[in-house]
């Protein structure tokens, strides 16, 4: 079975390597070739204050060895090797914005007041960049008093007079303006845009971007633009009337709010032309002549490279000499008698700081037999202690009772700061042998996943991927020393010659881990504020839940199990009547014979193979035109439910305590959910019969009752809370059934008049824009037209504008800083907001206007724990948290105490955060789950 390091998955997936080399076929979305760019620009103009900021936050996780930031560094140096390498200029010209404000702010007090002053850790990092460049012998122009844009606008101009091929490199779509007579724009890896790519990338030419912009505004730049006028619009009207002068020429004539809107604007659009004109008129000291590119100082390059932490920089102006210096050597010691391990634990206790891991039989905590322990003092300075090994070749180790007798001390010690990877597990399985791990002490798998939680794009906190992407550091993993598949053993029995020096690692990664990012949560206060406050000691409430576990009524699913058993085969019998012969229901080609071949159903979608679809959304639409795919459907869903928990759930029953243990997952979601394995109890199908009889077999103790609390529509809230919309917050003030006002508004009517198909559509509505839903995703959940659909969406943003507002300033935030935050300041990074490919780009949109929404009900439910937790231990010492499951709490207490859990348990939660709108939590008694929810 696997062990300690296997147990630490929170979440799956692959790493990042900074170094990897590039495989142009196997990428989705390659960068443009050699042939997509200019040979050889005469002049060649870096943005470098847009990609400085934009690296800042996507790679965030970069520090040096030192523990400073070192992201933008990182960022912006790469963006600008790669593109010297790539095209090659005559001359270049490096532009940084410069200190302090600018003209624009003279006419505007109000320009970018929108943005939160620069962050620190950015801040800290312009100085070094400035010497790196300066280093690369690139000239490096910062001008006070104007923007970078109006720099690079002058030198354009001053390069397009010249007769000079320009490429602007910019990620910033002002600088589309500039675009033509010669010069284009490039976003890093992406073809540059020449007049034709801006006018089908915008719908208007580059002559046109300027009123493009005073139309729909600059969110960026907080420039207002007219009110409810998007790039849809504002392209619409220019392409209709010919330019600005031309809308405002014909303002009389466009008819509703926005022509309105546009009116009342008039007065104000020459302020807003002017402050999104790039200036291109400056009078600059610095001539054309004086951009040729300089000699890199290979000497002060060595040395900035090294002290930023920026080596892989060194070796590819090196063209591949070898890197300077040696990696951390591994000491890694094992310990077999009780001098050795006085001598570790002295060595553990001097440090004041040490890394654990436990070496276990078993993943499941619950059942998991401590077989060994490890420390780390310092970078790699390890050491293996076992005592529960079984290869009879081995050399004898310690009694498990004077190890387990001499680490206590150590681990118990209140004044010494312990530091583990999951650590929730360590103290589960630490606990079951009878040692306590007291003190202070840090889990580098949360301090990974709050301060990125999708380390290298992926929400992976596994220690040998983090390892990987962090220190770059390649580990042994599981399979190495304990085989793989039918080969596996039991970590106890791996021989200690293979066991001690992966177990040192362990420890030696957490620590090294530990002052990798630590430094990196020390500098950001809001997520130093969420690791302290909310994920650590969070952990100890989900591993208290773990031990609880829950009941389960055995006979009950047995019933169920036998009933859909049957019904499954009738099923399959009305299945096989109706097409006229058996076949195989599981396989994917004979779906595809039987409904497209045979029934002459049209396909819907294909395959990454190319064959049609039987995916369950392409059946559920077929269920619509047929009685077959209804059919496949039903029993697809049967399927699942017997399998994933009528037959295996009785079968996951503790041997020892009878109750069924779930294991929660902190970092296994990258909107700062949990999720639960063995079993996952996230996807019960709630809204089946089938499905609520499973919740019914989850059952209290002889004695005892469930409470089971739910939030109500904590994410519309949340999205009230954070749109400010008056209209949405007064609905949620005046506890009105939010879904039916919504109607009201898209509708027409009061309130008591509508229908329930009407309000059916507004629930649609309200969540569907508030994952980020399409008018067409819209029409084709509510069966209706585009148009139909789009009327909707537009009468749903006249009411509540603020939404809107909300949505177009979040995804111009994310593309800007390549993450957005949750109203407590966690962190969602997007890695594709900047995709070339245009469904990942679009997905990453859905999910910057979703995520903070999805994050903050998670921060809120996990506080609303760590605090019932707490009361429940203080007042209520005989009741217990046992599940969370989405945005609901199950626990169970002494029926006689139950209705007050109930009554406390609503308080706390609705106490869990301070909203404009009121949190509403719905809780119930029962004897079971499902008669608790009501």
């Amino acid at each position: 079975m696997e062990r300690g390091r296997e147990a630490r998955r929170a979440a799956g997936g692959g790493a990042y390597r900074t170094t990897a080399p590039y495989n142009r076929a196997a990428d989705p979305d390659p960068p443009p070739s050699m042939a997509d760019t200019p040979a050889r620009p005469g002049l060649l103009l870096v943005d470098a204050s847009v990609y400085l900021h934009r690296a800042h936050h996507v790679h965030a996780r970069f520090t040096d060895h030192h523990g400073r930031p070192t992201g933008a560094l990182y960022g912006v140096v790469n963006t600008i090797q790669k593109q010297l390498r790539r095209v090659r200029p005559e001359r270049v010209a490096v532009v940084l914005d410069a200190p302090g404000k600018n003209f624009r702010h003279e006419l505007y007090p109000e320009y970018k007041a929108n943005r939160p002053p620069m962050d620190p850790e950015l801040r800290a990092q312009i100085d070094p960049l400035c010497r790196i460049i300066a280093a690369l012998g690139l000239p490096l122009l910062r001008v006070p008093g104007v923007e970078a844009d109006d720099v690079i606008g002058t030198l354009a101009q001053r390069g397009r007079e010249a007769g000079l091929a320009v490429v602007i490199l910019s990620a910033d779509k002002d600088m589309a303006q500039l675009v033509g007579g010669g010069v284009a724009l490039a976003d890093a890896d992406k073809a540059p845009l020449d007049a034709a790519g801006v006018e089908r990338k915008f719908q208007v030419p580059p002559e046109r971007i300027v009123d493009y912009l005073t139309l729909a505004g600059d969110a960026a730049d907080n420039v207002p633009g007219v009110p409810k006028v998007g790039p849809k619009t504002a392209a619409r009207w220019l392409r209709r009337y010919g330019s600005l002068a031309g809308v405002v020429a014909h303002a009389a004539e466009i008819p509703g709010a926005v022509g309105q809107q546009l009116r009342d604007s008039l007065g104000r659009l020459p302020l807003y032309a002017e402050l999104v004109t790039i200036r291109r008129d400056l009078e600059l000291d610095t001539p054309l002549a004086a951009l040729a590119p300089g000699e890199p100082d290979r000497g002060a390059l060595r040395e900035l490279y090294e002290e930023y932490g920026l080596r892989q920089f060194w070796r590819e102006l090196n063209a591949g000499a070898p890197e300077e210096g040696a990696a951390t050597v591994r000491d890694y010691a094992l310990v077999l008698d009780a001098d050795a391990l006085a001598a570790w634990t002295a060595r553990a206790r001097a440090a004041g700081v040490f890394a654990v891991d436990t070496e276990t039989t078993s993943v499941d905590p619950t059942r998991a037999e401590l077989v060994g322990v490890s420390l780390a003092v310092a970078p790699g300075r390890a050491a293996y202690v076992p005592f529960g090994h079984t290869d009879p070749q081995d050399p004898p180790q310690l009694p498990r009772a004077e190890a387990l007798a001499a680490l206590g001390p150590l681990l118990a010690d209140p004044e010494l700061t312990k530091l583990g990877h999951h650590l929730k597990y360590d103290r589960a399985v630490l606990a079951r042998a009878g040692l306590e791990l007291a003190g202070p002490a840090h889990d580098t798998m949360l301090e990974s996943y709050v301060a990125n939680s999708t380390p290298g794009g992926a929400p992976r906190h596994n220690l040998d991927d983090l390892a990987r992407v962090y220190l770059n550091e390649e580990t042994t993993r599981y399979a190495e020393v304990a085989g793989s598949g039918r080969k596996q053993v039991s970590f106890d029995a791996v021989p200690l010659a293979r066991a001690a020096p992966y177990a040192a690692e362990d420890a030696d990664m957490t620590l090294r881990l530990h002052r990798r990012l630590w430094p990196q949560l020390q500098g950001a206060p809001a997520l130093l504020r969420l690791y302290r406050e909310l994920e650590l000691p969070l952990a100890a409430v989900l591993g208290a839940m773990e031990r609880a576990g829950v009941a389960l009524d055995v006979p009950a699913l047995a019933a169920q199990t036998a009933e859909l058993d049957a019904a499954q085969e009738e099923l399959r019998a009305r299945i096989f009547e109706v097409c006229g012969r058996e076949f195989n229901l599981n396989a994917p080609r004979d779906l595809q014979q039987v409904l497209f071949a045979e029934r002459g159903l049209e396909p819907l979608r294909k395959t990454p193979t190319g064959g049609a679809s039987t995916a369950e959304d392409v059946l559920e639409e077929l269920a619509k035109r047929d009685e077959l795919p209804r059919m496949i459907l039903e029993h697809r869903q049967r399927a699942k439910l017997l399998s994933t928990y009528l037959r295996k759930l009785p079968q996951m029953l503790h041997p020892d305590t009878g109750r069924l243990h779930t294991s929660f997952h902190q970092a296994g979601t990258a909107t700062g959910r949990l999720s639960s394995s063995d079993p996952n109890l996230q996807n019960i199908p709630i809204r089946t019969e089938q499905g609520r009889r499973v919740r019914r077999a989850f059952v209290a103790a002889p004695g005892r009752a469930l409470v089971a609390a739910d939030y109500s529509q904590i994410e519309l809230r949340i999205m009230a809370h954070i749109s400010g919309d008056p209209a949405l917050c007064a609905a949620f003030e005046a506890g009105a059934d939010v879904h039916r006002a919504t109607a009201a508004e898209v509708f027409g009517g009061a309130p008591a008049a509508v229908t329930s198909e009407q309000r059916r559509a507004a629930k649609a509505i309200n969540f569907g824009l508030m994952y980020g839903m399409s008018p067409f995703g819209l029409a084709k959940q509510l069966g209706c037209a585009r148009p139909e659909a789009e009327a909707y969406v537009d009468a749903y943003f006249a009411r509540y504008p603020k939404v809107r507002e909300y949505m177009d300033r979040t995804r111009e935030r994310a593309r800007e800083r390549g993450f957005v935050e949750t109203v407590w300041g966690r962190r969602l990074h997007l890695p594709d907001i900047g995709a070339r490919d245009r469904n990942r780009r679009q997905y990453a949109e859905r999910t910057a206007i979703n995520a903070p929404m999805q994050g903050t009900a998670a921060d809120v439910i996990k506080r609303a724990m760590i605090d019932l937790h707490a009361e429940l231990e203080r007042d209520w010492p005989d009741c217990r948290l046992l599940l969370q499951v989405h945005d609901e709490l199950v626990l169970e207490a002494p029926a006689a105490q139950a209705a007050d859990v109930a009554a406390a348990t609503r308080a706390r939660m609705e106490a869990a955060a301070e909203l404009r709108v009121p949190l509403v939590v719905d809780a119930g008694v029962g004897p079971n789950w499902e008669e608790a929810r009501g």
